[in-house]
């Protein structure tokens, strides 16, 4: 649950986060929770889980506080400074025009609009938008054209005065008319945008995004106009409080709730908060969620602890409790007291704790997998990564199965490794993509390591003068060593064939994803028979391109991901074991950053999973811990790192929002590499490619294949390892309605509130 998040910059900004995972969640399976059986098939994702109710069950009136990680520095979401909190509170106050369902993909919201589709293709293609007659902003005016051309200018990056965090989508409209009426509304592209749905949400009113003194400044704390089932009613940062309260001009189904507080609560202090009922609704750890459920269920005796101390006059064994007893009522009359004060001490700590448990069977724990993926990432820029195999090696000795089980199964949610860097399980882009690089295979690891020159004997240092030994190690002498790691950065840089960002433009080798070029021995008949199948699936590029023509193309991989055929693992030691690799006297070790912060133990538990997989073939790792505030900015971002663990948020979008995140890092003028969004570094041309026809493409069955071929790319280049979605845990009050664990889907704020009471005598309706 908790994370730090990092701006995205080019990407929309509904999906403004990098978020560092928790990773494991040691959590029984939460009892009184919706859950899937633990090994959920390929493709199907964790249902809602919001305590769903009709609305005519649901009283009208009160008030839910709804813990947020922090206040928002802005509501303007398109703000580089903009967090998840801003997008949170603005999904209540503005309209929304597709919103997500719960598989994750985009419906028309007809509280905003009639209608909206492509009504011409050719020459340009147009959207046309019919807004609903009765939708209007809080201060009365109607929403109208006037308010998209705004958001347009505002967006387009024509005009440097606004201060966006991205102009995706809006950069590609040529013009944006009235039609019959202004509430009809006439889009042009001057080229094709796949991803028009994305558009206009939030809509802003043009009060806000009509000149750049409001855009920029005017809508940081408040917002001149709103249009959704709630309004803003005040911004009290020395509370840290959100006040949106009913709109009453809101014409759609009347909010339940009179209020809705949005207060910011760390995610240590939630537990406090729940007890101490400062909040009704909040994001929770699992040990927050495994304190709920032990509340429920009662365990431990009336809420309290299972196991009890020492000393504390409850819960011990008959010999540990007399000799308590001994020492605080001894004659040592010092050791007495000290004993009597510890006894004290632990009943008055236990005490409170079933006081607090008490308190916590208020809630119930609503479970889900969040619209996030954890992927462990490969810098390819220098060092032993920019080798192409050396990453696929990597991969292959991941086993992640192991790892997703670990964090899904003990909470019943589908535990199936992620197959997609594009979509997620549920999703309608889903397609399990992994096949391109292949599965977990020690043995062509540790092959593949051989093919790039690290075996056991280039690890121990030659004297002087000593002459090569094997021929792999001949082999490996005749490439470049590029493991000096971050001192190397700079030239590298300067030559972009060198890096992982590859140089797809040299003839013969047109996407190269690493800083070696792949020259094997032609296929076999039946090699080119399944590279004809993998081609037909999507994880080769079509049939002429070169790229194809000399690879070792067997069943489950794609280009590269096996090893030239003959290449032989390292052989064993006489102890059993493989021993660690190196080159020229160099051990193969790969820094493995991760947060030292106390709410990041279970991302480093994952992390201690993977280096005991990678070092079963012979790599090893350093695990540098260093600080949760400088993790991304200065660790991950500016690429000090060889491995690391972090999360992207899901999107509808993929062709517009994961373009930067995949795209080909190119050299800047200063020697440096623009890697956007992509701080893995690796990337190829044909990725790129990929990408820009699937934005263009207004055919969605086209568009999404293209985005699987995309994707069977991103496996294959080996910069990024998707591992599991995460869980999501929220905790809320027994007796809210219409809320909790949302998934993919968007809340519907005007539908959340208490349950009715039931009627004296009326069977009790218990809550899941």
């Amino acid at each position: 649950m908790s994370h730090v998040g990092v701006p995205r910059r080019t990407a929309r900004k509904r999906r403004s986060l990098a978020l560092l995972t928790t990773g494991v969640l040691t959590l029984p399976v939460l009892a009184g929770c919706s859950s899937d059986d633990g090994g959920g098939s390929t493709g199907v994702a964790a249902p809602q889980d919001i305590a769903v109710t009709a609305r005519n069950l649901v009283a009208a009136g009160g008030t839910v506080n709804w813990a947020i990680d922090a206040m928002p520095t802005t509501l303007n979401v398109f703000q580089a400074d903009a967090n998840s909190s801003t997008t949170r509170i603005t999904g209540a106050l503005l309209p929304t025009l597709f919103p997500l369902d719960a598989e994750g993909g985009p419906q028309l919201d007809p509280d905003y609009l009639e209608s909206a589709k492509v009504v011409e293709r050719e020459p340009r293609q147009v959207v046309l938008y019919r807004i609903n007659p009765q939708a209007v902003w809080s201060d009365g005016r109607g929403i109208g054209a006037s308010d998209f051309v705004a958001q347009w200018r505002a967006l387009n990056g024509k005009d440097s005065a606004f201060w966006t965090a991205r102009n995706a989508g809006y950069e590609r409209i040529e013009k944006i008319e009235r039609g019959a009426d202004d509430q009809e509304v006439r889009v042009t592209f001057a080229k094709p945008y796949a991803d028009w749905r994305s558009l206009f949400s939030p809509l802003y009113p043009k009060e806000v995004t009509g000149s750049p003194g409001a855009f920029n400044d005017g809508a940081r704390t408040t917002l001149k106009a709103t249009a959704g089932p709630f309004q803003l009613g005040g911004v009290d940062t020395a509370k840290g409080e959100v006040i949106l309260v009913r709109n009453p001009r809101w014409w759609g189904g009347r909010a339940k709730l009179d209020s809705l507080v949005f207060r910011a609560v760390k995610p240590q202090d939630r537990t406090e908060a729940l007890t101490e009922g400062k909040v009704d609704v909040a994001d929770i750890d699992a040990a927050a969620a495994h304190r709920i459920v032990q509340a429920a269920d009662d365990k431990g005796g009336n809420g309290q602890p299972i196991a009890q101390g020492p000393g504390s006059g409850s819960g011990t064994g008959p010999a540990a409790a007399l000799r308590s007893w001994a020492e605080a009522h001894g004659s040592d009359e010092e050791a007495a007291a000290a004993a009597q004060a510890a006894r004290e001490k632990n009943r008055a700590a236990a005490e409170a704790y079933a006081a607090e448990q008490g308190k916590l069977r208020a809630y119930a724990v609503r479970k889900s997998l969040e619209p996030a993926y954890t992927q462990l990432a490969l810098n390819g820029e220098s060092g032993p990564l920019a080798d192409e195999r050396v990453r696929r090696a990597v991969a292959r000795a991941l086993n992640r199965q192991e790892l997703v089980d670990t964090v899904l199964k003990p909470l019943g949610l589908p535990a199936t490794p992620l197959g997609s860097h594009l979509a997620l399980a549920g999703q309608p882009a889903y397609k399990d993509n992994s096949g391109a690089l292949g599965g977990q295979d020690t043995e062509e690891a540790q092959a593949l390591l051989a093919d790039a020159g690290w075996t056991r004997e280039g690890a121990v240092k030659k004297p002087d003068g000593a002459k090569a030994g094997s021929e792999v190690e001949k082999k490996g002498a005749k490439k470049k060593d590029d493991t000096s790691g971050k001192d190397d950065k700079a030239a590298s840089s300067e030559k972009p064939g060198k890096t992982g960002s590859g140089d797809d433009n040299k003839p013969g080798d047109s996407d190269r994803v690493g800083n070696v070029p792949q020259v094997l021995a032609p296929a076999p008949a039946a090699a080119l028979h399944s590279a004809a199948l993998l081609r037909q699936a999507g994880y080769l590029a079509e049939t002429g391109t070169t790229e194809d023509a000399a690879q070792d193309q067997r069943p489950g991989g794609a280009a590269g991901a096996y090893a030239p055929a003959g290449t032989a693992a390292p052989a064993q030691a006489p102890d059993g074991r493989r021993g660690p690799l190196g080159k020229d006297g160099k051990a193969l070790s790969l820094r493995f950053v991760l947060p030292a912060g106390p709410g990041a133990e279970p991302l480093r538990a994952v992390g201690d999973k993977i280096a005991a997989m990678l070092d079963s073939v012979g790599i090893g790792t350093a695990i540098t811990k260093v600080s949760d505030d400088s993790y991304f900015q200065d660790h991950i971002a500016s690429g000090d790192y060889d491995l690391a663990l972090y999360s992207w948020p899901a999107t509808a979008y993929p062709a517009t929002d994961d373009r930067p995140i995949f795209a080909k890092p190119v050299p800047a003028t200063d020697g440096s590499l623009l890697v956007e969004q992509n701080y893995t570094r690796v990337g190829t041309d044909h990725i790129d490619q990929l990408f820009e026809q699937a934005v263009s493409e207004l055919d969605e069955g086209t568009a999404r294949d293209l985005m699987k071929k995309a994707d069977a790319r991103i496996w294959a280049a080996a910069g990024s390892i998707p591992l599991y979605q995460r869980p999501q845990l929220v905790a809320t009050d027994r007796k809210l309605a219409n809320i909790g664990a949302f998934g993919f889907g968007t809340p519907h704020y005007q539908d959340i509130g208490f349950k009715q009471p039931q009627p004296a005598g009326a069977p009790a309706n218990k809550k899941k």
